[in-house]
């Protein structure tokens, strides 16, 4: 199952993920921004950092890149796609969920540990969870503020693409446990197929215990299920 592992000038948590997957035992290969075809792959993974110096926008730059028309192609065709942080933002700058993201409220670049409730587990990556089921997973950025209309708010809820809420370790959704004033403490969104998720915590950072928690190693896992179940 060979995953590619996307890198943009300015990414640097690719070998990061490029480990998690190995990890969950997929065969993670690193793909330059410049690749147009992806073909031969069976997931993706966009990778956090802080791709072109986050000018303009996050993630504003690389979603206007060679690679994301054929990262867009794996999405409509129902490939795992996973975006995260800079992935993430990099994902809804190129249209793969609704909404955006911004500036955290408090206007600083927070690195921490926080809690996140499984609301969707019906994706690709969360299928190994329960439905709210409370993960530890650490967090790493300034402009993660997720952000969209009241009407497309509602849509998103219709279709089920809500797939992550900041919480409390005892799995409250709370104001205190939102790090980022995020819209309803949303941590992470899918398309409408669910085959694309795009979040801001990093599982590739919780995905062995001596790291501090391996709640994050299961969205990989479940990653290459579903691409096994599909074959």
């Amino acid at each position: 199952m060979r995953i590619a592992i996307t890198k943009f000038l300015g990414t640097n948590c690719d070998m990061d993920v490029y480990h998690a997957v190995k990890l969950a035992g997929g065969e993670p290969e690193i793909v330059w921004f410049t690749e147009e075809n992806l073909d031969s792959y069976d997931g993706a993974v966009i990778p956090g950092g802080f791709s072109y110096g986050d000018y303009l926008r996050a993630g504003a730059i690389s979603a206007r890149t060679p690679i994301i028309n054929a990262l867009r192609k794996m999405v409509e065709e129902g490939k795992p796609v996973l975006g995260i942080c800079n992935g993430a933002q990099i994902g809804l700058e190129a249209g793969f969920s609704y909404g955006t993201l911004t500036n955290n409220l408090n206007a600083k670049f927070i690195c921490k540990w926080v809690y996140i409730r499984v609301e969707n587990n019906k994706t690709p990556f969360t299928s190994q969870y329960k439905k709210g089921e409370v993960l530890k997973i650490p967090i790493a950025h300034a402009e993660g503020r997720f952000y969209v209309d009241e009407d497309t708010l509602q849509e998103m809820y219709k279709k089920n693409m809500i797939v992550f809420k900041y919480c409390n370790e005892y799995g409250e959704v709370t104001e205190n446990a939102n790090p980022n004033g995020s819209i309803d403490n949303i941590a992470g969104v899918c398309n409408e197929n669910g085959n694309c998720v795009l979040l801001m915590p990093h599982p590739e950072r919780a995905s062995e215990k001596i790291l501090g928690s391996d709640d994050g190693l299961r969205m990989f896992k479940g990653m290459l299920e579903y691409i096994k179940s599909k074959k």
